[in-house]
């Protein structure tokens, strides 16, 4: 019985007796790490099993990016101003936009002679070098707000693009956009044409570029985005405008006030050639009583009846 005992071997000593061989702990070492890259590899493949139904979580209108706030659609703020014509090398600018940093020469040609005064120009006047009509784009999309008729400036269209931003593109003809109209950047608007305010441009159309109501140098923003201007400070360009209106008014009163004083004048001299005749026409007539009354006493002694 002992010696059948003996013979049986426990599961310890089995065990012991395994992790003495050499190659005992090798290959545990290896089985481990089959096991661990096996589970490592049917991960990915999991994950990327996704990948097959195409999910674009743009299109799930519930989809939002930060919790409450609703998702905001991409406006064109990245979008560059561009020139309003179809080649900016094929056009020249016949009036450019007045600024007092300029130099004065170049303040001049920046003026518009329209009712006997000089205006600055809010804006650039462009035009074929032949005088010719040409094809008038929109600088930036949009939304027409107005297009509206006027004799002096001609036909005129404005477009906004963000909150008081605004182009506006005046003497053209044609019109092919009404209110309400959504344009697209390049989008043909009109034909150039001509006005009255400025007869020396000929056949062109006048561009501004307004923020707040507040006109900029449209050559200052040409191929830059609609944030630059959103970002851009225009108190200065708004100081300058005001400044421009106040020597308006005071070249106009200066007029009005030179005119009075020019009536006045010519009234006064008018009242004193009067007042000259009247007393060229007395002393005629005192003169002539004169003459008479001594005529009278000739006549008197000259008689011996008398």
């Amino acid at each position: 019985m002992r010696e059948e005992e003996n013979k049986r071997t426990s599961p310890k000593s089995k065990v012991k007796s395994f992790f003495k061989k050499r190659w005992a702990f090798p290959a545990v070492y290896i089985a481990s790490a089959a096991i661990i890259l096996t589970g490592v590899l049917w991960y990915q493949n999991s994950a990327s099993d996704t990948d097959k139904f195409n999910y674009d979580a743009s299109k799930n209108p519930n989809t939002q990016l930060n919790g409450d706030e609703p998702s905001v659609p991409v406006t064109n703020d990245v979008e560059n101003f561009a020139w309003p014509v179809n080649d900016p090398d094929a056009v020249i600018t016949q009036k450019g936009f007045y600024d007092n940093s300029q130099s004065k020469e170049e303040q001049i040609n920046s003026l518009v002679f329209y009712d006997n005064m000089y205006q600055p120009n809010t804006g650039v006047d462009l035009k074929m070098e032949d005088n010719s009509e040409f094809e008038v784009l929109a600088s930036l999309s949009g939304t027409v707000t107005k297009v509206s008729e006027d004799s002096v400036l001609g036909n005129s269209i404005e477009i906004e693009h963000a909150d008081g931003i605004k182009t506006f593109y005046q003497s053209v003809k044609d019109i092919q956009v009404k209110e309400g109209d959504e344009v697209k950047k390049g989008q043909p608007l009109a034909t150039s044409g001509q006005s009255l305010y400025n007869k020396d441009g000929g056949i062109h159309v006048h561009f501004e570029i307004r923020k707040d109501n507040v006109a900029v140098n449209p050559i200052d923003y040409f191929n830059k985005s609609l944030a630059s201007l959103e970002n851009a400070d225009t108190s200065e360009a708004s100081s300058t405008s005001e400044e421009n209106e106040v020597t308006d008014e005071s070249n106009k009163e200066e007029s009005v006030s030179e005119d009075a004083t020019e009536n006045q004048s010519n009234k006064e001299v008018t009242e004193e050639s009067t007042d000259s005749k009247n007393t060229d026409a007395d002393a005629t007539n005192e003169s002539t009583d004169s003459s008479s009354d001594d005529a009278a006493d000739e006549s008197t002694s000259a008689d011996p009846n008398a």
